[in-house]
């Protein structure tokens, strides 16, 4: 494998962000998304909106490498109190201390080479130095191959979904929730 890494998004990585989401979900999430959702992908609308979120530093950005190639990206931050909250509305009491991987993305031809991993650590480092001491994501329940990745490094349902609208077909999702202080196995692909 050439040279892997992981660097903070800078405004030059958005087209490639933009890129590898229309790939992953062209490809990845074919069987779960509706075609006129994956048909109405825009390009540069989602360029736009990542550096919308680039620029307004809510969550940070980071891009994987692989040599030449940008392979991967992750966006996280704190939770928004609404991502963590209970079916009752009830806030946990380390609510102060959560934070969401919003998206974590690995373009499919270059997966399970280590670049999801290396994502993920690269920003539970960032969200520890924050003062964040778990983390959670939100991953579709029929998106097998996430939640084996997820699972492998003890990120698990808490047992809180939710049903997403998407282009008029329900998608549910399951909340993950795990420790930011990450702890690869051997077979940490991703």
């Amino acid at each position: 494998m050439a040279d892997a890494a992981v660097h903070p998004a800078q405004p030059e990585d958005i087209a490639d962000i933009a890129r590898i989401q229309q790939e992953t979900w062209l490809t990845a999430y074919a069987e779960l998304l509706p075609p006129t959702v994956l048909a109405g992908l825009d390009s540069a609308d989602t360029e736009a909106a990542w550096l919308a979120a680039l620029q307004d530093g809510v969550a940070r950005l980071f891009v994987a490498t692989e040599g030449a190639w940008t392979v991967g990206f992750c966006s996280a931050g704190r939770a928004p109190e609404t991502e963590i909250a209970g079916p009752d509305g009830e806030l946990p009491e380390d609510a102060a201390t959560v934070a969401l991987i919003g998206t974590l993305l690995v373009e499919p031809r270059w997966g399970r080479r280590g670049h999801g991993g290396r994502l993920l650590a690269t920003a539970a480092i960032g969200l520890r130095a924050e003062g964040a001491t778990r983390g959670i994501t939100w991953v579709p329940e029929a998106d097998k191959a996430s939640l084996a990745f997820y699972a492998r490094i003890g990120w698990l349902p808490d047992g809180i979904a939710r049903t997403l609208d998407a282009g008029g077909q329900p998608l549910r999702e399951l909340r993950l929730s795990g420790t930011l202080d990450l702890v690869f196995t051997e077979d940490r692909e991703g």
